[in-house]
């Protein structure tokens, strides 16, 4: 990206389509320093070097920045869980875990989309990209948990979406304790990584896996 300082006034030269991608970068950089409330437009226009007013010519407001953001984020998220998954290859199992670990990997590469996914609390019927973005990362897991569900006995076996929702909720918890390493996280024995495959194995064994 190309930026020539003016003389008192915000930067110029940028190239159609330029401003928007730097003032989402500069919000995601805020995002993973501070969180999502630390974020305003005001400092997302100061850190990419343009007007407080730069920001509306390209959003409506704050939320609508957060909200491309998190659209954006969970685009990422769904190829990542993708590859991870690979169509349950080499066997639904392993595969299983690796979109868990995939989804710690992400938390932590990408703080600043992860936050604005997650924390932004925005209203995703008011953006309906954002909403097929997100569901199509967590019909990833979804689609996972179908194929695992059908290897669990009959009689003892939860709904796919029950499975889905608990890997969801374990590996998220697990995201968010490992994201707060000043406090309990920091003290931890085992890598968040080893803590879920242990959380999985003993989850899915407690569903009926592996029972003779």
């Amino acid at each position: 990206m190309s930026w020539r300082r003016g003389h008192g006034h915000e930067r110029a030269g940028y190239h159609h389509g330029n401003l928007r991608e730097a003032l989402i970068d500069s919000a995601l950089q805020l995002i993973a320093q501070h969180g999502h409330l630390g974020f305003t437009f005001a400092e997302a226009a100061r850190a990419a070097g343009v007007s407080p007013a730069a920001p509306y010519r390209h959003f409506r407001d704050r939320e609508d920045m957060l909200a491309e953001m998190a659209r954006r984020g969970f685009e990422l998220f769904a190829a990542e869980l993708e590859r991870a998954w690979d169509g349950g290859r080499p066997e639904p199992i392993g595969a299983f875990e690796n979109v868990g670990r995939a989804y710690l990997h992400f938390a932590r590469t990408q703080p600043g989309y992860y936050a604005a996914m997650f924390e932004g609390a925005i209203a995703d019927h008011d953006h309906p990209d954002l909403r097929l973005a997100s569901d199509r990362a967590f019909g990833v897991l979804r689609q996972a948990a179908e194929v695992v569900q059908a290897k669990l006995p009959k009689d003892t076996r939860p709904p796919a979406l029950m499975i889905a929702l608990h890997a969801w909720s374990m590996a998220h918890g697990i995201a968010t304790l490992f994201s707060r390493r000043q406090g309990a996280a920091g003290k931890l024995p085992m890598s968040q990584e080893d803590l879920l495959e242990a959380g999985f194995l003993v989850y899915l064994q407690g569903a009926g896996l592996g029972r003779k």
